[in-house]
């Protein structure tokens, strides 16, 4: 008797040259995808994030008002290790982000302002696999940037946005989920993978506070369990997944 056949993943495409990740919080990035983007970014291609919020509501030790520029901080240093520059924060408020027409019309100026052809985001869905209860965070701002890659190359949806100097960009070719639990596509990530532990390092005071195990065990242990997972579905590559959206 022969086992399960295990569904294959696909290859990323290739012939694209700008992107935009936009997710909730610091480290959302670092958690689902920062590998293939610092595989990205070595082969010369252009990558900015976008966070909706500082993330100030993320660690129950320290107040808001001081916990939101230590992560930002931390998001910085954590984006330049896996060459991303630049970083932009939206300034929803933690915890409590709406779906709605604002946080559409603010992911929509981003995509305007930045002109990506792939756009990245964060599991959308209720849940995570159907064993975890996703945030609300996280399902607010991946449904929204779904929708506002169709937002922006749209002149009649917020024309206001015109008036601010920001025309319309329909160059959008695919939305990229990561950590979906039906993903589609994959990125060999062999090149990518160390910098990704090191990027996630850089968010050491969340980490401290989240887990009592050394950091960088921690890490390296959740990072390259999930892209040799991954790669089971891909050649036997270390690999990170996405469920990709072509437009």
């Amino acid at each position: 008797m022969t086992g399960p056949t295990i569904t294959q993943l696909r290859a990323m495409p290739d012939d694209w040259q700008r992107a935009l990740a936009v997710v909730a919080h610091p480290d959302d990035l670092e958690y689902g995808c920062s590998a293939a983007i610092a595989t990205w970014t070595d082969a010369g291609r252009e990558v900015a994030y976008v966070l909706a919020t500082r993330g100030e509501a993320g660690i129950d030790t320290l107040e808001p008002e001081k916990c939101a520029p230590l992560r930002e901080r931390e998001q910085r240093a954590s984006a330049a290790r896996v060459g991303v520059t630049a970083v932009e924060f939206l300034d929803h408020e933690d915890g409590v982000i709406e779906y709605g027409t604002a946080l559409r019309r603010d992911i929509s100026a981003a995509i305007r302002r930045h002109r990506p052809e792939l756009v990245i985001t964060l599991n959308h869905r209720d849940t995570w696999g159907g064993v975890a209860w996703n945030t609300p965070d996280h399902v607010a701002v991946g449904r929204a940037t779904l929708d506002a890659a169709g937002d922006a190359g749209n002149r009649w949806i917020f024309p206001e946005l015109i008036e601010q100097g920001l025309q319309p960009w329909n160059g959008v070719r695919w939305v990229a989920v990561a950590g979906s639990s039906t993903p589609t596509h994959a990125v060999d990530v062999t090149g990518g993978l160390e910098r990704a532990v090191h990027s996630l390092l850089e968010h050491r005071t969340y980490i401290e506070v989240l887990t009592d195990e050394d950091p960088e065990t921690y890490v390296r242990g959740f990072l390259t369990g999930n892209a040799h997972t991954t790669g089971e579905r891909f050649g036997g590559r270390p690999a990170v997944a996405f469920e990709l959206f072509g437009r």
